[in-house]
């Protein structure tokens, strides 16, 4: 009996590189841009054979604004409301990072945020 420790086994690499679940996060103010963005990400991603789920449409955010018209306060009370909707999209992907990197080369149209979150598998 040899009172040691076992000998750590290293993981052995393949030719393949390691699968990693990807989630995009699309965001905007402007509806047809950012559905543009979403089918031109979709698009490239089912060219490379990649398995892809979304675009998953998160519910729109309204944010409201109301503030008097007059600046100083006297007169008819009046009023401005203004909104802004922000509409958000999640696009989840498997595949190697290398693959997203090229997926995301697209051009973006102007307005539109993407966020790129990798978790491994």
């Amino acid at each position: 009996m040899s009172g040691g420790i076992p000998p750590v086994k290293k993981p052995t690499t393949t030719g393949e590189a390691q699968i990693h679940k990807i989630r995009i996060t699309l965001t905007s103010r402007n509806v047809s841009a950012l559905e543009k963005v979403c089918t031109e990400l979709i698009r490239g991603a089912k060219e490379h054979n990649l398995r892809v789920k979304g675009p998953v449409r998160i519910p729109t955010k309204v944010l409201h604004i109301t503030t008097r018209k007059s600046p100083c306060g006297e007169g008819t009370n009046t009023w401005d409301r203004y909104e802004m909707r922000i509409h958000k999209r999640l696009i989840d992907l498997q595949s190697p990072s290398e693959i997203v990197r090229q997926i995301t080369t697209i051009n973006i149209e102007p307005g539109v945020e993407v966020e790129v979150t990798v978790a491994d598998a």
